[in-house]
Parts: structure tokens; C-alpha cells; sequence
């Protein structure tokens, strides 16, 4: 059918072909090894949770669209899963690595991440979800660049800096979970780590000698963006930087509203990038501070992380007293902050298209649910936490594989859209989500301290918050046209926030408090999302087993070293080539 065309239309038709054959988005390939390392944060000798032998561990740095492959070798005492905080999986909640998707991975065991970073930008984190075990560490960066066709709506930084703060205990994870077990409170952290690492002595009589802390080397002039990710356990954090304005400009995924800020609340859960411009004199090193927010104690000045910024022309260490906190009896202070972030309706993201252009207060709610909370009570003898009444019980079989293969009795798809006027109990009991339902949901907060929800799988609008209960007339106050879009949020003490979310992601996503003492005492649900004419992709080749389906699992061979075999998409593609390349040669004759 092609005789008579000359020789570059063959060529030219080929190139074509191998062009529209080979087209796929790029892969990424990490081999890991989570175990237990030796570490003094505090200057107390404990087993902090390493990878590959790194507290903090490696970033992920991928761009939107791109297929990573992480290979996770279980070196600890105890199973284990690594979850990614906000990255989509999108119709592939296999990939989630909660206890309702995923079967822990044993120890000694290693299992294969396999997920594309679809429509994503933006700063994240991973850490490992089970047992108590994110407040050893475990937890890592995860970096999502803008394709280079979607610029930046800013002009592009001279660096780029990941920063983890979180409360820290000298208490191990397992002590730690044992104390929640009997009802006894966390109480206030021993100290606040800025990637990992104790205090600089900016005070010697409240920071003791001999612990290593955080510089962060910057050039005069430059400006650089900050990734910060409060990884802790449970306490909010103020961040600031002495003398330097923070220009916030993405959260999880949503580029904002560019404005200034001196300091702000980063919650659990929460990521914020930041443009800093070293526009000082280095006189002296400046303090990077972070500072424990609605914690209930009388002294927390020992509580207090404390990072150096060092200019390369500074001319003395930092010294002096660290910048001022936020009043801490302004109890509108935080919440004013929140919704001042607002998303930047304008910019591009992972997509050409401006952000705005999803008009989510046009779309007519379908579903409401209103979901309290209340502190730590005795369930059946034991201490749980609850939403609206039920105590979530994680089963041995994953709700994800008792979906598919239609194991009856595992789950139940009755939670209620609102508190129900009955005893407090322990359930596994799940939201029945509808596909591409609206929905909206409203944290109603009944404890005493913050408490921050986290959806996976979505990223959700954040449309109001207020002190008080909320009502129906609450709605008056929503903002419907720039609420940002993220996957973490705050409820503050006695107020309640509401978001909206568009379930168009078929699969099982998990609900959360990311407070890790509520969270590990129940205080968490699934949304079930089914797709009924694109089902979710289907169940991994190298799925583990675990309770009612556990026969189906064999031994587990020694560990794959895939990083250096090619993978079978790349043994096709070299095929794929040498036939093209052969035809090339027949027709050039």
C-alpha cells in the first residue's frame, strides 16, 4: 500500500511509529532498606527508623507524570508499610500502603512500589503507617516538578531545601504506643527536630552541649524555596526564619495565593513551600525556628527546634534571643492564618489550564457528612479514639482485597453521615462513596487539642473553619471560589472545618486523623469509590497475602536486585528498536 513513496517517507514514517510505540512517561527506580540505625537527636543514644541507613531518608524528587519504582526491604523487628502523604494513586490504591489496601510487609520480606506521580505537582512525604512507628522516623520528601512545558508562577529558585520539623520523645515508638494503649497522654515532646536533628545552643542554660543541629548554607542574594513538612507525632509547629520574610507559594499541591508571611502554623500532616530571599546583611548566622503551638505545658522552652541559616559571607555565629512566637492566648490567630491561604485560581499546575478553571462552588453537593470527634474513652475495656461514634478496627484482611475477591464479613458499608444517638463502639465500618460524587464533609472537633484529617487518594477544598458547632447557616461563610486545594487540614480546638471533594478516584482511600495517638486508637474510616464502568486497575502480581486469603501466599524467594536487570518494558522496547532499525536498513537499500 506504500509502494512508490520515496525512501525519507519510509524514514520519516518510521520514526513516526517508534515515536507513538515508545512514548511513555519516563521511570524512576529506588532500592530500599528500612531498618533500625543509631542516632542521638536529643543527645540521648535511641534507635531512630532509617532508610538506607538515612533519618531522614532519601527524597523523592520526580516530575508530574513519571512512573516511580521503589523497592522496600523490611529490616525491622516488626511488619511494616510505607504511605505516601498526598500522592494520588490515581484508580490504584494497591499502591497506598495503609493497613486497608495493603498486607504489611513481614519482616525480613521486601515488596515493590509501583505508582505514577499522574497530574501531581507539588511538595509531599512518605512515611511508614503502621504501628506507632512514624514517631521513630522512617519518613522522607517527596519533590513533584512542573513538566517543563507548564512554567513556574514564579521565576525560578537558585535552590531548593526540604526541611522536616517534628516533636520528637526520647520514649521509643513501642513504649510510646503502649502508653496510648493504657490511657496514659503523650504530654509534651522532649524537643523538636529540624531534619532529623536537635537544637543549635542558642541559650546555654536551656539547650545542653554536645548536639548536632541543622546549618543551612545559602548564597547572599539567592532565593530559595523551602519544602517544610511537619512529620511529627502530634503537635503543631510555628516556622520562621529570623530577619526574613516567608513568601508562601505552594501547599500540597496547589500553587497559592502569593503572600508574606513572618512566621506560620504548620500543622501534622501539612507541607508548605516557601520563597526566602537572603536579603540580609550577615552580620550574623540567622536562627530557623520552630516552636510547639496548643500544647498544654508549663515549660516549653526547652521544646523549642532551633536550626542556623549561614550566609557564606556571615560574619559570626547567630546569637541573641530567637525571634518572637505567635501570643499564644490569641486563639484566632492560627485560624485567621489558614484562611488566609487561598489558591492561586490563575497559575497552571500539572496541567496547562489554570488552576480555577475546576469551579468547585458551582457544583451541587451530593453527599454531607459530618464527622465528630471526642477524646480518648474506654470502649470494651479498652482506650480508642472515634468519628461519630465508631472506632475504626482494621481487619487482617485488607478491605481492598476482601473487595475483590467478595469475602463477605470483612467490612461494612454503613457509616453514618452524621453522629448517631447511640453507645460509642468498635466497628469496620466505611463510607460508601459514590463515583465522581461531591461531597461534602465537615470535621467537627470535640477535643482539646488540633486535630488535622487527611484523605488519601484526593486532594479536597478547604472552604470554611470556624469556633463553635457548626450549622447549616454556616454555609454563609464558605469560600466558594479560592479555597486551596490539599490533602491535609486542621480542626481547631472546640471549632469545626469543612471541605469539599469530588470523588472521581475509583478505589479505597483512607480517612485519617494524622495526630498518630488518635489515629492509632481508631479514629479513622475508608471511602469506598467503585467505578462501575472503569474498574481499579487490577490486583499487583506481587500483591502479599495476609489473614483469610494468607494460603494463597508462598515463600517469598530471596530479594530481587531489580535495579540492575532491565525491566520488561525496557527488554520490549530494545526489541521493538531492532526491528525498526532492520526495516530502516531493507528500505534504505
Amino acid at each position: 500500500m506504500f509502494s512508490g513513496l520515496p525512501n525519507y517517507c519510509y524514514l520519516l514514517l518510521l520514526l513516526c511509529l517508534t515515536t507513538v510505540c515508545l512514548g511513555e512517561d519516563p521511570y524512576i527506580y529506588y532500592d530500599w532498606t528500612v531498618s533500625y540505625i543509631a542516632a542521638s537527636p536529643l543527645g540521648v543514644k535511641q534507635k531512630v527508623i532509617g532508610i538506607n541507613s538515612q533519618f531522614p531518608g532519601p527524597i523523592l524528587n520526580v516530575t508530574t507524570n513519571w512512573n516511580v519504582v521503589v523497592n522496600v526491604k523490611n529490616d525491622l523487628d516488626e511488619p511494616m508499610l510505607l504511605t505516601w502523604n498526598g500522592i494520588q494513586q490515581r484508580k490504584d490504591s494497591w499502591q497506598d500502603g495503609v493497613s486497608g489496601t495493603n498486607c504489611p510487609i513481614p519482616v525480613g520480606w521486601n515488596w515493590t512500589y509501583e505508582f505514577q506521580v499522574k497530574d501531581q505537582i507539588g511538595s509531599f512525604f512518605y512515611f511508614p503507617s503502621l504501628h506507632f512507628q512514624r514517631a521513630a522516623g522512617g519518613y522522607g520528601g517527596i519533590t513533584i516538578n512542573n513538566r517543563n512545558v507548564i512554567p513556574l508562577p514564579f521565576a525560578t529558585p537558585d535552590g531548593d531545601i526540604t526541611l522536616f520539623i517534628s516533636d520528637w520523645f526520647i520514649k521509643s515508638h513501642k513504649e510510646l504506643r503502649q502508653d496510648i494503649e493504657n490511657g496514659v497522654g503523650l504530654g509534651a515532646p522532649d524537643g523538636i527536630l529540624f531534619n532529623g536533628l536537635g537544637p543549635y545552643r542558642y541559650d546555654n542554660a536551656l539547650v545542653s552541649g554536645g548536639v548536632s543541629y541543622l546549618t543551612v548554607n545559602v548564597e547572599p542574594g539567592k532565593t530559595y524555596r523551602l519544602r517544610v513538612h511537619n512529620v511529627g507525632v502530634s503537635t503543631s509547629l510555628n516556622f520562621r526564619i529570623q530577619n526574613h520574610n516567608l513568601l508562601l507559594v505552594e501547599t500540597e499541591g496547589s500553587y497559592t495565593v502569593q503572600q508574606n508571611y513572618t512566621s506560620l502554623d504548620i500543622h501534622v500532616g501539612q507541607s508548605y513551600s516557601f520563597l526566602v530571599t537572603m536579603d540580609q546583611t550577615a552580620s550574623s548566622d540567622y536562627y530557623i525556628v520552630a516552636s510547639p503551638r496548643f500544647v498544654n505545658s508549663s515549660d516549653l522552652s526547652k521544646s523549642v527546634g532551633v536550626a542556623v541559616l549561614h550566609y557564606s559571607n556571615s560574619q559570626g555565629p547567630a546569637s541573641g534571643p530567637l525571634p518572637d512566637p505567635p501570643n499564644e492566648s490569641d486563639t484566632y490567630f492560627s485560624m485567621s492564618q489558614a484562611r488566609s491561604v487561598r489558591w492561586n485560581v490563575s497559575a497552571g499546575a500539572a496541567r496547562p489550564n489554570p488552576q480555577g478553571s475546576f469551579k468547585y462552588g458551582e457544583i451541587t453537593v451530593t453527599d454531607v457528612f459530618v464527622l465528630h470527634n471526642r477524646p480518648a474513652e474506654l470502649i470494651e475495656g479498652k482506650w480508642r479514639t472515634t468519628l461519630s461514634g465508631i472506632s475504626y478496627l482494621a481487619p487482617s484482611t485488607p478491605l481492598n482485597l476482601a473487595q475483590q475477591f467478595n469475602i463477605p464479613g470483612v467490612f461494612k458499608l454503613d457509616f453514618p453521615n452524621k453522629m448517631m444517638n447511640r453507645p460509642a463502639k468498635v466497628d469496620t465500618s466505611v463510607i460508601n462513596g459514590t463515583y465522581k460524587a461531591f461531597v461534602e464533609i465537615i470535621f467537627q472537633n470535640n477535643d482539646t487539642t488540633v486535630q488535622n484529617y487527611h484523605l488519601d487518594g484526593h486532594a479536597f477544598f478547604v472552604v470554611g473553619m470556624d469556633y463553635g458547632q457548626w450549622t447549616e447557616n454556616s454555609r454563609s461563610t464558605y469560600n466558594k471560589w479560592d479555597g486551596v486545594a490539599r490533602c491535609t487540614t486542621q480542626v481547631f480546638p472546640g471549632a469545626w472545618t469543612a471541605i469539599l471533594v469530588f470523588l472521581d478516584n475509583a478505589g479505597i482511600w483512607n480517612l485519617r486523623a494524622q495526630n498518630l495517638d488518635s489515629w492509632y486508637l481508631g479514629q479513622e474510616t475508608y471511602v469506598n469509590v467503585v467505578n462501575p464502568e472503569t474498574p481499579e486497575l487490577p490486583v499487583p502480581a506481587n500483591t502479599i497475602y495476609c489473614g483469610a486469603l494468607s494460603p494463597l501466599q508462598k515463600e517469598q524467594a530471596r530479594r530481587v536486585n531489580f535495579s540492575r536487570a532491565p525491566s520488561l518494558t525496557k527488554t520490549i522496547k530494545l526489541i521493538f528498536i531492532g526491528f525498526v532499525v532492520s526495516l530502516l536498513g531493507s528500505f534504505m537499500r
